[in-house]
């Protein structure tokens, strides 16, 4: 090849390469070729939400019964099954009664026999004002007549009261459940000895539906959130109060907020707070550990910001990107509060219509120019290709 060939070539390499540069050149400044980076934002709404906290707690049966004997006696039977439901006023243990039971007829005795001593003062006393009359008997003798009737009469009152104090006694040889509910373990068995009113409890029953749920809130928090509320930037909240399980899962059924301590403990700075939960199937036994979803208050026109729409630098602030009138990139600081589901609550830098961007944030910076597509949106389905004509 000739030097005058060499040169012509290479003069027309340089020439490609020059036009290619300017191609390159003549593109937008949104990155090679001119094109915009492209983004998905969420346009912030104001909606009406409800704040929640979520608090632990621990659950307890709303009615306890320790049951104890009120009679000394041998235990004969135990007429329960341990672990069972039972009614108020069952059975649960037969004491030996036959002490009490003699007790009881000797009464009884005591009083026929005191009811026939009150006939014959009637009839006594009946004779002796006819005969008075006709001065057939001093007056003293009536008189005598007419305090053994009073003196009959008394007996007859001791008499009753002595049957019933003796039923009454005899009746609590048979011990029975105070309460409607689950019964736990005996802790006496037939031949062993009770007394009245002892330490050790027989039995215990629990009432199941409802429970209690007790749960425990900061003095500080309750007393922003009056602070809030007396701002006008919160209401009050009457919703009902989730229950969330041990393992994570919402329990079926809500509760219902019953009162909040007036004491605050001095050593943890909380209040107590009572929720009364229907427990129908018995799934929350006393001492389960759970947490609840306790309504704060209601705000209206906020602002929610998906988390990955968000960023934090090493300080903490937070920093979210929008997409401006000019749709550029812009970075706005912002203000969170706290978190709904997965988003946060925006208390400062934001307004409703910003668009934030929530995806494509790898491949864009400040300034940059974008197309934005609102997430959730139909994405436009291509047209289909014209069918070959047939030949």
């Amino acid at each position: 090849m000739s030097y005058k060939a060499i040169f012509t070539v290479s003069a027309l390499a340089l020439a490609l390469a020059a036009c290619g540069k300017g191609g390159d050149q003549q593109g937008g400044p949104g990155g090679p070729g001119g094109q915009k980076g492209q983004v998905t934002v969420v346009t912030l709404k104001p909606e009406t939400i409800t704040l929640t906290r979520e608090l632990p707690g621990r659950t307890s049966a709303s009615l306890v019964a320790q049951v104890r004997p009120q009679v000394n006696g041998i235990v004969e039977k135990r007429l329960f099954t341990e672990g069972g439901l039972v009614k108020a006023g069952q059975p649960l243990y037969q004491l030996d009664d036959k002490t009490y039971a003699a007790d009881a007829e000797n009464a009884k005795a005591t009083l026929a026999r005191a009811e026939a001593a009150l006939n014959s003062a009637q009839l006594n006393a009946r004779r002796s004002t006819e005969l008075v009359k006709i001065d057939a008997v001093s007056k003293q003798d009536d008189e005598n007549a007419t305090a053994t009737l009073k003196q009959a009469r008394a007996d007859v009152a001791a008499g009753r009261a002595q049957v019933a104090s003796t039923g009454v006694i005899l009746g609590r040889a048979r011990i029975v459940s105070p309460i409607s509910g689950r019964i736990g373990k005996s802790a006496v068995t037939a031949g062993a000895l009770v007394t009245a009113n002892q330490a050790d409890a027989l039995a215990v029953v629990q009432q199941l539906d409802p429970v209690f749920v007790d749960i425990s809130q900061s003095s500080a928090e309750l007393l922003a959130l009056r602070k809030q509320i007396a701002a006008g930037t919160l209401s009050e909240a009457s919703t009902p109060v989730q229950i969330l399980l041990e393992d994570g899962s919402r329990y079926e059924h809500d509760g219902k907020l019953a009162f909040s301590e007036v004491t605050v403990d001095e050593g943890t700075g909380s209040f107590l707070l009572r929720v009364v939960v229907p427990n129908p199937d018995n799934i929350l036994m006393p001492g389960m550990y759970v947490r609840a979803q306790v309504g704060t208050g209601v705000r209206q026109n906020a602002l929610l910001v998906p988390q990955q729409g968000v960023t934090r630098d090493p300080k903490g602030n937070a920093t979210a990107l929008v997409v401006n009138a000019k749709s550029q990139v812009e970075p706005r600081e912002i203000k969170v509060g706290q978190a709904i589901g997965d988003k946060w609550l925006i208390e400062g830098g934001l307004k409703a219509g910003d668009k934030v961007i929530v995806e494509g944030l790898q491949k864009i910076g400040p300034g940059m120019p974008v197309d934005a597509t609102e997430k959730g949106a139909a994405a436009a389905k291509p047209a289909a290709p014209a069918a070959a004509p047939k030949q």
